[in-house]
């Protein structure tokens, strides 16, 4: 049989692409096009860890970490509200989330079926994500019950100590040290993540509760996640900010879910980078950490060391598979071994997205966007270049309609942007050495080099070649292109009108039904 004999074809739910990503660095490029095409591959009515052998399930824990990706990837807000609604019923009287939805008669590991953390927080942390990003109130609210359920149940396992210490848990699934038939054996006490996720989770439901008008539970969950994540401090950190579990995972969740005290962050995080640079910046995480950890070095001052955990090509890596041919993300960092031959493992798949999930920390770092209120009214533009990055382009159909920022560094070190904001959003511009702008609808330019001509003061402002009078001025800077084709002019518009009102809808209602027609390639250029 020849190749030309078959013929492959795509099938997968009809979502519409609204998130795309670029940048200098064509094997981190090639990672970008191997998430999207797992998660093409993988979200099929529901979202299924693998599609190639003979599971496809609707894994918890896999679309829970995955979900912020997703949600920028795809107009995906559909089938997740689908899926989540599949899994209230499924939740068992006691709030047991199971760990896959739908759920099938399945190995002793899996049944009957056990609480466990990560997997069972998607009924909390997975609305809320879809809520942040497609503004849509009343998905949050119709899975409120079912995550009030599990985190109730939380509560009742952990006591009153909050230490959830007991009961069959996942751990760091996947860590690339856990032994090939042991993967929930990593380096990461486990119940350090199920604690550490019941204080998230709590905190979480304490936030949906108040956009929602429960006050009595914003209250009371609030207080239940500062009393968890007081007992994981006094439980596995020393006051030196230490980890009992010192290993990168334990790092990442404490530093990114805030249940450090102030003063042991910064410790923390160099922890952290040591852990990492000790080992030439090889992946040390599995399912729970590789989400958290890039954000975890670039709060605390490690940037470059975030970079790179990105461009490392060694196994284990996010680039190994890479070089390895790879065209979809690997359920194991080492699922072939740089020999050619296969992980022991009696489980290896060649198309899973949790992993993956990084590309939400390159959009929102490596891009530069951020959304900063739900359906992305307010927005974060604050592109971090590293790593020998020298440009990127990330685009985003938000409810309101497209968000696009551009990036450069220029031969003598300067950064050049170009910024478009939908109507009826605000943005916020932090580039590299400047002072904080506000921009409103429109395309903007901006270039760090003319605040470092001039530096700024309290009574100057420039994007361009022009200064505006007053920075806190209520109005928003736009770039208008009429005015750059005759003098490059920097347009301050003042006064009500120009900004997001906040009892505006979005531009059209949610949730959407998916388009009709085909996705773009995931090679669709910028």
């Amino acid at each position: 049989m020849t190749a030309d004999a078959v013929t492959a074809r795509v099938y997968h739910t009809d979502m519409r692409r609204t998130g795309w990503f670029e940048c200098s660095d064509p094997l981190v490029n090639r990672l970008h096009e191997n998430v999207v095409w797992s998660m093409r591959g993988n979200f099929v009515d529901l979202p299924t860890d693998c599609p190639q052998r003979d599971e496809r399930l609707g894994w918890t824990g896999d679309i829970q970490v995955f979900t912020p990706t997703a949600s920028f990837l795809y107009d995906c807000v559909g089938l997740l509200d689908s899926w989540l609604t599949d899994v209230g019923p499924e939740q068992l009287p006691d709030g047991t989330i199971p760990r896959y939805v739908p759920v099938i008669p399945g190995e002793p590991m899996w049944t009957p079926i056990h609480p466990g953390a990560a997997w069972g927080d998607v009924s909390v942390l997975t609305p809320w994500t879809l809520y942040r990003r497609f503004g849509d109130r009343e998905l949050l609210r119709r899975h409120y019950p079912t995550g009030k359920a599990w985190v109730d149940l939380v509560e009742r396992l952990a006591g009153p100590t909050r230490l959830w210490d007991t009961g069959v848990q996942l751990g760091d699934w996947l860590d690339p040290a856990a032994p090939p038939d042991d993967p929930a054996a990593g380096r990461t006490d486990r119940y350090l993540v199920a604690t550490a996720y019941f204080a998230h989770s709590a905190r979480h439901l304490a936030l949906s509760a108040a956009e929602l008008g429960e006050d009595a539970d914003a209250e009371r969950y609030g207080v239940l996640a500062e009393e968890a994540a007081e007992a994981f401090r006094r439980r596995y950190t020393a006051p030196s900010g230490r980890m009992t579990s010192d290993s990168p995972t334990a790092y990442a969740l404490a530093l990114a879910f805030d249940l450090l005290a102030p003063e042991q962050r910064q410790p923390a995080g160099d922890r952290l980078a040591l852990l990492v640079t000790d080992d030439d910046a090889r992946i040390a995480t599995g399912f729970v950490g590789t989400p958290l950890i890039c954000d975890a070095l670039t709060d605390t001052g490690h940037l470059d060391v975030a970079y790179r955990l990105l461009t490392q090509t060694a196994c284990p890596s996010w680039l190994y598979p890479v070089t390895m041919g790879a065209t979809t993300i690997w359920e194991r960092w080492d699922g072939m071994r740089p020999d050619g031959t296969l992980n022991p493992g009696g489980m290896t798949s060649f198309n899973h997205y949790a992993l993956g999930a990084v590309a939400d920390w390159m959009h929102r770092t490596v891009g530069g966007i951020t959304a900063t209120a739900p359906g992305y009214r307010g927005i974060l533009l604050r592109p971090r270049p590293g790593g020998g990055t020298t440009w990127a382009r990330t685009r985003h159909d938000t409810p309101y309609g497209t968000l696009s920022l551009a990036w450069e560094l220029t031969e003598t070190g300067h950064l050049t942007a170009r910024a478009e904001i939908p109507d009826g959003c605000e943005a916020t511009a932090e580039l590299p050495g400047c002072p904080p702008v506000r921009l409103g609808p429109g395309t903007h330019s901006l270039d760090t080099r003319n605040w470092r001509e001039r530096r700024p003061d309290r009574s100057a402002c420039r994007i361009a070649e022009k200064p505006v009078a007053d920075p806190d001025a209520t109005g928003f800077f736009r770039w208008d292109a009429a005015a750059n084709e005759s003098d490059e002019a920097l347009i301050h518009e003042t006064g009500a009108g120009r900004g997001p009102d906040p009892s505006a809808g979005p531009a059209h209602p949610l949730p959407r039904q998916p388009s009709r027609s085909p996705p773009p390639s995931p090679g669709e250029p910028l």
